[in-house]
């Protein structure tokens, strides 16, 4: 089972026609940090918001090339958090996302497009994964 400590944010950058620029999450966990190192923000790059809402988790695991659990298990924390704060955002309740999940804390329009921070609560469900004191036992 993941740890049960689940401090995360998420930071996010939207051009000026709302399409995706780039994110930044952060969660902490087992003592250490996950952040974006999936190539996930680089995939989404210039997709709507709309687009990245009806992402298939699997199509971005198989578009990504990912085949570490670790990898994949980074992305669904990546992509989840992603999906509950862009319907936040868009005040928007969907299927399958946990909306009630992340909470806005800012919303900035700069001349470069527009920042969204929020923080985000955990996932009701994770990934099924090993837990960390297994992991190097493999």
């Amino acid at each position: 089972m993941p740890c049960s400590d689940s401090s995360s944010s998420i930071f996010i950058k939207l051009d000026h026609e709302e399409k995706f620029v780039s994110f930044q999450f952060a969660k902490i966990t087992c003592g250490r940090e996950i952040t974006a190192e999936t190539a996930f923000s680089k995939y989404l790059k210039n997709k709507t918001l709309d687009e990245i809402l009806m992402l298939p988790y699997t199509k971005a695991i198989n578009d990504l090339h990912l085949t570490d659990d670790e990898a994949r298990f980074v992305l669904h924390l990546e992509w989840d958090a992603l999906r509950a704060a862009i319907a936040q955002y868009l005040g928007r309740q969907e299927d399958g996302i946990d909306f009630d999940r992340c909470k806005i804390t800012s919303i900035a329009h700069t001349d470069s497009g527009i920042e969204i921070a929020e923080i985000v609560l955990p996932p009701k469900e994770m990934p099924k994964i090993l837990p960390c004191s297994l992991g190097d036992k493999k």
